[in-house]
């Protein structure tokens, strides 16, 4: 049987028109003819041997087969570019300092090191895995080369919003919310020591819907926070990103919650132009951050990646 080998090429326009949404204004970027485009995604279904597209009122949507293929094809194109970069790169030293919000230190972080460190060996990391405050000073100071970071509105001097993620309530996995509206008691509330950014917005949001609420478990760590929410000793608010299997997003209507609004996610730099491998390690951190986070932010995470390839 003959295999099917994927032309990247196409796998490329593929990718970028279901990315902007729009396969015309991916020829506009890549430099092709709409024709030619087209003429790709013949090609593509015919390697596929079965429909990636199907008629969609005016436009096309993607079969449920085209769907595995988007997939495939994203994990494609970032292992053939960190590929060429780990070899145009592959002299590449000296030290990056990597700050990161807690939400992505057990669940980011491993990946980060090993793709990068299997990439340039040569490139001694530091990383550092603390709250909010911490690492814009830290950027500030000169004393991180990159933080990720969630956004309290404050602008280091360089800086970039990767995304807007969604905030959601947090309960225990396994039991029911320990708490209803029409109950008469208070919300109670499982938090991070303040200052906290998420702890704010939920207050606010509580108080703006009228629906008292108290301190049930305050923790200076996230592990602890985690701990609390599964043992259903309250309520929590987090992002979608991270989340353990012992808690679960909430849906606020049916738990009696007001909705939330979504939370920058920042990417501060201690310099204008970062080195190449801390330039390098920003474009391996967001690749990895898209794969982790696309179902909650389609395509924004992977779209600012590029901009640091």
């Amino acid at each position: 049987m003959r295999r099917t080998i994927f032309d990247l090429d196409v796998l490329r326009t593929f990718a970028t028109g279901m990315e902007l949404g729009n396969f015309a204004r991916a020829a506009d970027r890549l430099g092709r003819s709409t024709s030619a485009v087209s003429a790709q995604l013949k090609k593509l279904e015919e390697q596929a041997g079965t429909p990636i597209f199907r008629k969609a009122g005016r436009g096309l949507a993607l079969t449920d087969a085209g769907e595995t293929m988007l997939a495939y094809a994203r994990r494609l194109l970032e292992l053939n570019d960190e590929a060429a970069a780990a070899v145009k790169s592959i002299e590449l030293e000296g030290w990056v300092r990597l700050g990161l919000q807690e939400d992505f230190g057990e669940t980011l972080l491993p990946d980060v090191l090993g793709r990068f460190a299997r990439a340039h060996p040569k490139v001694r990391i530091e990383a550092r895995v603390v709250r909010n405050v911490e690492l814009i000073e830290r950027v500030i100071s000169g004393k991180l080369d990159l933080a990720l970071a969630w956004s309290d509105g404050t602008l280091t001097p360089h800086c970039d919003k990767i995304a807007d993620v969604p905030m959601r309530w947090i309960g225990p996995a396994e039991e029911a919310v320990g708490w209803s509206r029409g109950s008469g008691e208070p919300v109670p509330l499982a938090s991070l020591e303040a200052p906290c950014l998420l702890r704010t917005a939920a207050t606010k949001a509580l108080d703006a819907a009228g629906i008292a609420w108290r301190l049930a478990f305050v923790s200076p760590s996230l592990g602890g926070l985690w701990a609390a929410t599964a043992a259903g000793l309250g309520i929590t608010i987090r992002t979608p990103i991270g989340l353990p299997r012992k808690v679960k997003p909430l849906l606020a209507k049916e738990a009696g919650l007001p909705e939330l609004p979504s939370l920058g996610l920042v990417l501060h730099r201690a310099e204008a132009e970062p080195g190449p491998a801390a330039a390098r390690l920003a474009s391996i951190m967001l690749q990895s951050l898209g794969e982790a986070v696309d179902d909650v932010v389609p395509q924004a995470v992977r779209s600012a990646a590029r901009a640091y390839a």
